[in-house]
Formats: structure tokens, sequence, C-alpha cells
């Protein structure tokens, strides 16, 4: 049986074609795994469409390894400054008389 492409779709849509296909899935960084549903799958070995028995065991991914692009898909945080701090330290003085004013 050929391997079917696991690589993007979501763990619980993963887990659901791993078993309409007879095949078992294995996933080394989440010990979770059957309670993970909204990650995407990153990586799988046995690639797609190599020839496996039924009921052998593929392996999948969620976050990409430290040498392979950004390191996963986790909370991405600005990376600029942030906004100045001081709140009330930083407000402007009352306006006073004008210099120079004719009265």
């Amino acid at each position: 049986m050929r391997v079917p492409r696991l690589i993007g779709l979501m763990a619980v849509d993963a887990r659901e074609t791993a078993a309409k296909h007879g095949l078992l899935l294995a996933a080394p960084d989440r010990p979770d795994f059957h309670l993970v549903v909204l990650d995407h799958v990153v990586r799988q070995y046995p690639l797609p469409d190599v020839w496996i028995p039924r009921d052998a065991v593929v392996t999948v991914w969620f976050e990409l390894g430290p040498d392979e692009g950004d390191g996963g898909a986790g909370v991405r945080e600005p990376r600029r400054p942030g906004p100045p701090g001081g709140g009330l330290e930083r407000e402007l003085d009352e306006p006073g008389p004008e210099v120079g004013a004719v009265s």
C-alpha cells in the first residue's frame, strides 16, 4: 500500500486518513498525540507514495526541527521594540500662561 500524504493535514484529519489506509501514526514531538486536534503535520516518514505494509507505523511531526526553517508555528511576537513605558510620567505639563501674551 502507498503512504498517503499527511503533510498539511490537521492532526485529527491525519489520524482519520491513516486509519482509512490501515496505518498507525506516531508523533515523537507530541506525547499527547491522541488529544492533539488543530496542529498541522509539517513532516512525515516514510514520505508519501512509498510502498509499506498494512499496519505499518508512519511517523509525523508537528514542528520543524532546529535546522528546518523557522522552528515551528508557535505564537509570533513582534520583533520591533514595544511602546515606550512611562504612562503618567510621560504626561505633558498643564498649559500655563503664554510667554509674551498681551492682557
